[in-house]
């Protein structure tokens, strides 16, 4: 809901282009300004620590220690390393010169784009919206924040922070829903970075193409697991677990299904049975450490999918209360259907599952595995537990995905010198680190050509045969 300091939608075309104003003077695009602009964003975040645990907690009952290991520290982690190479970032590389135009000389220069707009998902609302804020102040733009309408209380205190620690306006944030996103993609913006579904993707990338505004998109997708490592099988679950289940299964990057064959069945399912007592005891209700069902429209959704699956751990929910157990099931053979995508014989196949339900789907061999993944869109990350060096390389040369991460899940988002994207249906561009810095900076080309020695007669009229095969001489060794 909107709040007294936020934008309303009426005021949004006026935030836009007071955020501009300030681009346009230049205020945002020496270095210094940019350090204190990354110093401030690292102060809002440390100085109120304990508000922003308070607010995930009251979100998406993350416990202070998840709100750390998974929101705060990895944005404070980008910073960090940000700061850490801001200057090499910055400062122009030379650029290489063809023979045919010597004498001469270029550099590549990084200018910042303008204003940017950056649109978080609910379910990690701290670290979604404020890592691609790095890179966007690091750039030296301006930014304009939309944090989510269904993480309220995170999206009230950011938006209550922003005006206190950048007083000058560099970044802006405006609550609300549908009306101001609305209105908020109507405007002409310099970049848009977009984290959330492929439906609302589409949207944006539509509003986004009426002012040729290039995007930044984050969709998701079904990430696939293949198993067969069961020699560490008790190791493997425990981080599978982890992955699927941290902030109650609601991660773009979660294990979406496992793969496997007949006969490792029962005893994955055995080790992710203990595995999940391990972690959040018998009763994950009762422990302060497992999360909940963002709201209860998700909730419902997510229980809906049981139907019709064989529940083997887990399955308990309370809609009151918005819990859902981790759960695993059981999904038979297809029958002729695809074993995922919109034709699938099972809902828990057709989508994104998006919360704490696990498929266990057993095939033949690591080649069908492979069939399965390539016969929808391709996934943002792909997670392979296996000791054989043979299957490993099955999955990377035979795959396309966003990442592959071999024996752990999640973990790729927390390296901050690797790029962090989609491909193709999963999500466009990638940030963090110099990727952010690439992402939303234009790496002009300056060529600087001297008037003497006046080598370009060679490519001016009249063409005598002796120019001509100068040039052709000299265009072969560019």
């Amino acid at each position: 809901m909107p709040t007294s300091t936020s934008e309303s939608a009426s005021r949004i075309p006026e935030a836009v282009f007071d955020a501009r104003r300030l681009f346009e003077s230049g205020a945002t695009r020496p270095l210094a300004a940019r350090v204190a602009s990354l110093k401030a964003l690292r102060a809002m975040i440390t100085e109120n620590r304990t508000a922003f645990e308070t607010a995930l907690w009251s979100d998406l009952h993350k416990s202070a220690g998840e709100a750390e290991l998974t929101e705060i520290s990895v944005v404070l982690a980008e910073i960090k390393h940000t700061l850490r190479h801001i200057r090499s970032w910055a400062r122009p590389r030379r650029g290489p010169v063809p023979a045919i135009l010597w004498p001469a000389r270029a550099r590549l220069v990084s200018e910042p784009l303008g204003v940017v707009l950056v649109i978080a998902p609910w379910n990690y609302p701290v670290q979604l919206l404020l890592d691609p804020l790095v890179g966007v102040l690091a750039s030296g733009n301006t930014a304009v924040l939309k944090p989510s309408e269904f993480a309220p209380a995170t999206s009230t205190l950011i938006t209550r922070l922003t005006p206190r620690y950048f007083p000058d306006g560099a970044v802006r944030s405006v609550e609300g829903g549908i009306p101001e996103t609305t209105e908020l993609l109507a405007q002409r913006f310099d970049h848009i970075v977009f984290t959330g579904g492929g439906t609302v993707g589409r949207i944006v990338m539509r509003a986004a193409a009426e002012h040729l505004t290039p995007v930044t998109l984050e969709l998701g997708g079904k990430s696939p697991v293949w198993f067969d490592d069961d020699a560490r099988l008790h190791q493997a679950a425990r981080r599978l677990a982890w992955a699927k289940f941290t902030n109650a299964g609601q991660t773009c990057v979660a294990p979406d299904y496992v793969m496997t064959t007949p006969d490792r069945v029962p005893a994955l399912v055995e080790a992710l049975k203990s595995a999940i007592t391990d972690l959040w005891g018998s009763d994950p209700r009762a422990g302060r450490d497992y999360g909940r069902i963002v709201n209860e429209r998700q909730f419902d959704r997510l229980v809906s999918l049981l139907d019709g699956v064989d529940v083997v751990i887990g399955g308990e929910h309370n809609r009151a209360d918005r819990y859902i157990a981790p759960t695993v099931v059981s999904v038979p053979a297809s029958g002729g259907c695809p074993l995922i995508g919109p034709d699938a014989a099972h809902p828990v196949m057709r989508e994104e599952i998006f919360g704490p339900i696990l498929p266990v789907v057993a095939v033949s061999s690591a080649e069908q595995a492979v069939e399965v993944i390539n016969g929808w869109d391709k996934p943002l990350a792909l997670y392979v537990f296996t000791s054989s060096a043979r299957t490993r390389r099955l999955f990377e040369q035979n795959t396309s995905s966003g990442a592959v991460v071999h024996d752990a899940g999640l973990v790729h988002v927390a390296a901050t010198g690797l790029p962090f994207g989609g491909v193709g249906a999963s999500g466009i561009g990638a940030y963090h680190g110099t990727y952010s810095w690439r992402a939303f900076s234009h790496l002009k080309p300056v060529l600087h050509k001297p008037h003497s020695p006046d080598t370009l007669r060679l490519a001016q009229p009249p063409f005598t045969g002796r120019k001509q095969g100068l040039a052709t001489r000299l265009m072969r060794h560019s």
